[in-house]
């Protein structure tokens, strides 16, 4: 009697059954609820924006080194900075620290547009180029000192801040739109703690979400660069 072999499964097929595990343990399973939130998080390939040798990490559940001593953030930790945006079609956001673009790539498929700031050219470059190839054509790219924002195109209905400053860059909560909404993590370097702020006409509802470890936010209104 013959018996075919078995097939080892591709690399692909094994990303793709990662991706759905992440999906169902690491976001839904802590209360990650935005549908479309997870639309995209489930379509969108995390190991592109990865270096070749770490694409086998792609979806453990930690930060990711990449290039320029930065990193990928921890998929839950982009699933709750996005969903506590509570994002709509229509927004324009605010993104400071581009950084691969994941994060940038996530934004793009929930809002109208992207204005994504980052203070390495090569990383800005990287990324454009990376977004570029996936048909992201709502995002514009800047390359500054992030914890100015980005005033030229001022209001933002959201801001998402994915490096961790001292204090909340007055900057930033100036081009915040009325009713916007901005999250980001704030404390010493060691650890953070991610809060969001609500703008509601003249007052600002802060909340304290959870605590986190960023890279620092360098920048005039951030830390000093070392």
């Amino acid at each position: 009697m013959f018996f075919e072999k078995s097939q080892p499964a591709s690399s692909q097929a094994l990303a793709d059954a990662a991706r759905r595990t992440m999906i169902e343990d690491q976001l839904r399973a802590r209360g990650i609820r935005d549908a479309r939130v997870l639309h995209e998080m489930a379509a969108l390939r995390r190991e592109d924006f990865l270096p070749a040798d770490l694409s086998a990490s792609a979806y453990d559940d930690r930060a990711l080194p990449v290039d320029c001593g930065q990193t990928l953030s921890q998929p839950y930790i982009v699933a709750l900075m996005t969903e506590r945006l509570r994002l709509r079609p229509q927004h324009r956001v605010l993104e400071i620290g581009t950084g691969t673009g994941y994060q940038t790539a996530v934004l793009s498929r929930l809002v109208g547009s992207v204005f994504t700031v980052e203070r390495i050219d090569e990383l800005s470059r990287q990324a454009a180029a990376r977004l570029a190839r996936l048909g992201c054509s709502n995002v514009h790219f800047h390359v500054g000192d992030g914890t100015l924002g980005w005033p030229e195109h001022a209001p933002y209905d959201r801001i998402l801040v994915t490096a961790g400053a001292p204090e909340t860059p007055p900057a930033l909560l100036a081009q915040l739109s009325t009713e916007g909404i901005l999250v980001i993590p704030v404390g010493p370097p060691d650890e953070q703690v991610l809060i969001s702020i609500e703008r509601r006409g003249a007052e600002l509802v802060r909340r304290e979400l959870l605590a986190c470890r960023f890279v620092k936010l360098i920048g005039s209104e951030g830390w000093a660069a070392t």
